[in-house]
């Protein structure tokens, strides 16, 4: 990588960082460039299984589609 692109590069990063995360330039020299990454890109989703039958079943009489009426309301 030339010292340009580098350059050029670092400039935009800083500025990602200082507009979405609020970091100043020595917050986001210090940072490693997994620590940016990490930031950027937020928390890692939680693996989890579809609901099952029953569980969609409970729900849905805890929480009941309301009925429609003829007018739409």
């Amino acid at each position: 990588m030339s010292t340009a692109s580098f350059a050029e590069a670092a400039r935009a990063l800083s500025g990602l960082a200082a507009w979405t995360l609020g970091w100043r330039p020595h917050e986001f020299w210090r940072a490693t460039p997994d620590e940016l990454a990490a930031s950027l890109n937020g928390p890692a989703p939680a693996a989890s299984a579809p609901p099952d039958t029953q569980a969609i079943a409970t729900l849905r009489a805890m929480f009941p589609d309301a009925v429609e009426t003829p007018d739409g309301r």
